[in-house]
C-alpha cells in the first residue's frame, strides 16, 4: 500500500496544522536566506507551492504579488488569517503542487520550501514549477535530501518507514529530481542538520 498520497497528506497535515509553526518555525533563518536569494523586485509575481501556514510571508516584500498554494484546506485558512492580520494581499488557494492550475510562464519567482520531500511525486512538482515559471525566472528550494552523489543508507531507509508515515520522506535525491526538468542549478548551499537540509537556487533559461 502506498503511504504518501494526496489524501494522506491532507489528513496528516490537517492534524499537524495547530503545531506546524512550532516545527517548521525552527528553520526560520534558512527560510529567510532562501527567500532573500530570490532578490524579489517590485511587481514580481511570486508563487509559493506547498505554502503550509504561510511562514514565508514574513520574508516577502510588500510590493510584490503573492500566490500561495497548499493541498491542505486547514493550512490555506491559516494563510488567509495570517495575511489578513498583517495586511498582506495574498491569493491563497487549495491546489495540488503536482498539477498547478496556472498558465505557462506565469510567475517571476517560485518558492519550494519543505515540499519536494513531502509531495507524492516531486518530479511532477518540479516540472510543473518549471512550466509556470517565466524564462529567466528563479526557483528556490529548501528541503531535506540525501547528500550529493550518495544513496540513502540502510539506517536512513528504515527510519523513513516512520518519518514518511508521519511527516516527510528522508530518502529523496535532489539531483535525480532535477534531472527530469530543464531547470539549471545556480546555487547549492548546505543548511540545517549538517547539510541534510539544503538551500538551492534554480533558473529557467
Amino acid at each position: 500500500m502506498k503511504i504518501n498520497t494526496n489524501s494522506w497528506n491532507k489528513i496528516r497535515y490537517t492534524i499537524l496544522t495547530p503545531v506546524y509553526d512550532l516545527i517548521a518555525g525552527y528553520f526560520k533563518e534558512s527560510r529567510k536566506k532562501s527567500v532573500d536569494a530570490l532578490e524579489i523586485k517590485v511587481g514580481d509575481k511570486v508563487l509559493i507551492v506547498g505554502a503550509g501556514t504561510g511562514l514565508d510571508l514574513a520574508f516577502l516584500p510588500n510590493d510584490c504579488e503573492i500566490v500561495a498554494t497548499d493541498i491542505t484546506p486547514a493550512m490555506i485558512e491559516l494563510i488567509k488569517k495570517r495575511s489578513s492580520t498583517s495586511n498582506r494581499r495574498v491569493q491563497a488557494i487549495v491546489m495540488d503542487g503536482q498539477r498547478l492550475e496556472f498558465a505557462d510562464n506565469s510567475f517571476d519567482k517560485i518558492i519550494l520550501h519543505l515540499i519536494l520531500a513531502v509531495i507524492p511525486d516531486p518530479i511532477a512538482c518540479i516540472k510543473e514549477s518549471e512550466r509556470v515559471l517565466k524564462p529567466g525566472g528563479h526557483i528556490v528550494v529548501f528541503d531535506k535530501f540525501v547528500r550529493r552523489d550518495t544513496k540513502a543508507s540502510m539506517l536512513r531507509r528504515v527510519a523513513n518507514l516512520l518519518t514518511n508515515l508521519i511527516f516527510t520522506d528522508i530518502t529523496r535525491n535532489f539531483e535525480s529530481i532535477l534531472s527530469k526538468s530543464g531547470l539549471r542549478m545556480i546555487d547549492d548551499i548546505d543548511a540545517d542538520f549538517n547539510g541534510n537540509f539544503r538551500l538551492i537556487k534554480l533558473t529557467k533559461e
